[in-house]
């Protein structure tokens, strides 16, 4: 309701105002993830005062909840959505119909999405997956059995994580997969319990890959209190503040990520040069750290893809680095 609420107030001031609406929609708020990336709509809003930039989501990594405040956006007249799917597939139609009312739509952590102008990526998923699984068979000694976790098995890029991760260790003979594609829906208590689950089923597992911002919080705290850090390798998706005291403890092994707030700022950067009638051409420079010079190629529907370079692995070693 919260969510729904603050939509509401998001595009009932569009009719009111001369200036363009750019709402972004994202899987979940209150998350440290998507906090982040509301910094970064934030700070866009201040760097272009010429639009009107904003940022909402539902309350629980619901992909109906997050259709619904699709929907109540396009009814009340936004200019543009920057939407981050929790399920693509769910937002497809919802997505077509407010391009058909003259609504740039722009997606990110959707290159699957067919109704979309333009879809951003922080990186090529294939390869943070593959780099991700590579540092997780380095600390298991390339051998032993492993396990994955996905925030919803809709999570169009958290599968291509895992699925890179998969294929990159096909390498090593000696590693096998067991129960994989736990879903977490970025519940760091639930993924805290289903971890300890693994933990007691298979008491010799050596390594997890995880792909939500809060999965690694989840299963870093199970292997903590099972006296496990340093024994069991843990590499995923996650944010350096959050995962500083079990990056410490040992109990993490490696956080790979992209800034949040700079794919929100990107996200806004291609809604707004969409809004002008500009074209998005291979190369460009969004004006974002991350971004300055995108490859673009097509997407699977009428619109392109964007892909940044803005993949940062980090452990124990490097994290103060990059600290948010």
């Amino acid at each position: 309701m919260l969510a729904s609420a603050l939509a509401t107030g998001i595009a009932g001031i569009a009719a009111a105002q001369s200036k363009p609406v750019i709402a972004t929609v994202v899987k979940i708020s209150g998350i440290p993830w998507f906090d982040r990336m509301n910094t970064g709509v934030e700070e866009f809003a201040k760097a272009n005062p010429d639009v009107d930039a904003s940022q909402s989501g539902p309350a629980t990594a619901d992909a109906a909840q997050q259709l619904q405040i699709v929907q109540d956006l396009t009814a009340r007249g936004v200019n543009a959505l920057a939407v981050v799917p929790m399920d693509p597939a769910v937002l497809e139609g919802a997505l077509k119909r407010a391009m058909e009312r003259g609504i740039v739509v722009v997606t990110h952590e959707a290159d699957n999405q067919m109704n979309t102008q333009a879809d951003v990526e922080a990186f090529d998923n294939a390869e943070y997956g593959a780099a991700l699984n590579e540092r997780l068979a380095q600390c298991m000694g390339q051998a032993g059995k492993w396990t994955t976790f996905v925030g919803s098995l809709g999570s169009r890029t958290h599968l291509q994580w895992v699925g890179a991760g998969e294929e990159n260790a096909k390498k090593y003979a000696q590693m096998e997969l067991v129960d994989p594609n736990n879903e977490s829906f970025d519940d760091a208590n639930g993924t805290y319990e289903k971890a300890k689950e693994i933990l007691r089923k298979h008491p010799d597992i050596k390594g997890f890959q995880t792909s939500a911002g809060n999965d690694v919080l989840g299963v870093g705290r199970a292997i903590d209190e099972a006296g496990l850090a340093g024994k069991v390798c843990l590499v995923g998706t996650g944010l350096p503040n959050p995962s500083a005291d079990l990056l410490e403890a040992g109990a993490i092994t490696a956080i790979g990520f992209w800034d949040p707030a700079k794919a929100g700022m990107a996200m806004n950067s291609v809604a707004k040069t969409l809004l002008a009638k500009q074209p998005i051409t291979d190369g460009m420079d969004l004006g974002v750290e991350g971004y300055n010079k995108v490859s673009v190629r097509k997407g699977p529907g009428e619109g392109v893809l964007v892909i940044g370079n803005g993949m940062v692995l980090a452990d124990k070693s490097n994290y103060q680095e990059h600290l948010f």
